[in-house]
């Protein structure tokens, strides 16, 4: 079994582009594979490979100047879950739309630690607004009890459903959490500088460190990941239907037919009868053999990034 890291650093860099440079050099070395992704404003990575590996990569990262004091988020997983190492020089660590210098973490929400968010949560109050910042496909298979979750399908649609929904933060408590909390350091920020709430707070280190504290916590049902394994599982609740049949199921799968690649439940029942594909018209043209068929991993039913 490999290990699979999940990590970010706010802070300014000078020179992405050396540091890009230095990253690439030192997966390439270490067999490892991923997605980092590097800004003046900071660093976001996920990354894969042998135990071994991921421990130098990280001692690497710790002697850094800049990236000693990370927090690396470690679970089990494969290298072949990413199919390929991208480091890349982005204008934001996580695209929000909003230009960084104009946005910055200084006004990120009040971290709380795993346990005082269980704490707020077992105690939760009338004044209490829970706000998951993440998409609608990830929100669908896993999120907190009694969160909102909006309906949008990118990060950068986040501010305008803020905007939208505005008068719903009016002097609340809001907790916002995310994956690994990367996201909840601007999305709270735009929510702070509106000026409407009365505090707003963020999970540090975002589900990922809660559901590891308190597995059968408040957060129910697979934390959404962006990499081939799709989620992991954190407690046994399905929170969602099979697209065909309507059984509960909670798995990802990807549409067969390439140019379509669409993302969407399927229980293995319906992925046979349907042909691993979204709909009629895809079920037709793959056995018409008039689109592009996506290769399927063997070690899984069909599951793929997005």
């Amino acid at each position: 079994m490999d290990t699979i890291i999940l990590y970010y650093k706010y802070i300014d860099i000078e020179n992405p582009e050396a540091i890009r440079d230095w990253q690439k050099e030192l997966c390439q070395t270490l067999h490892i594979k991923g997605r980092i992704l590097i800004a003046q404003e900071g660093i976001n990575g996920t990354a894969a490979g042998s135990a071994e590996a991921i421990e130098q990569y990280v001692t690497a990262m710790r002697n850094h100047p800049l990236f000693a004091d990370i927090d690396f988020k470690y679970s089990d997983g494969s290298v072949d879950d990413f199919p390929r190492l991208r480091v890349a020089v982005r204008p934001e660590i996580v695209r929000l739309g909003i230009d960084p210098k104009q946005l910055t973490v200084k006004d990120t929400g009040t971290h709380l630690e795993p346990k005082e968010v269980h704490e707020m949560l077992s105690k939760k109050s009338n004044n209490l607004v829970i706000l998951d910042t993440r998409n609608n496909y990830e929100s669908k298979i896993g999120t907190f009890e009694g969160a909102i979750t909006p309906d949008i399908e990118t990060f950068r649609e986040f501010p305008k459903y803020i905007d939208a929904t505005i008068d719903q933060y009016k002097d609340k408590d809001v907790l916002m959490f995310c994956t690994g909390g990367v996201r909840c350091e601007r999305a709270t920020a735009y929510l702070k500088v509106k000026d409407v709430a009365k505090n707003v707070y963020h999970i540090k280190g975002g589900i990922h460190r809660y559901i590891e504290q308190y597995p059968d916590g408040f957060f129910r049902g697979k934390n959404y990941v962006f990499d081939g394994r799709i989620a992991q599982q954190a407690n046994g609740d399905v929170l969602t239907n099979c697209f065909k049949c309507q059984k509960a199921c909670d798995d990802y799968t990807n549409c067969l037919n390439a140019e379509c690649n669409e993302q969407y439940i399927s229980c293995n029942e319906c992925i046979t009868v349907s042909n691993n594909t979204c709909s009629d018209t895809c079920k037709q043209l793959v056995a018409e053999k008039k689109v592009i068929i996506r290769k399927v991993p063997a070690k899984t039913t069909a599951c793929s990034l997005l």
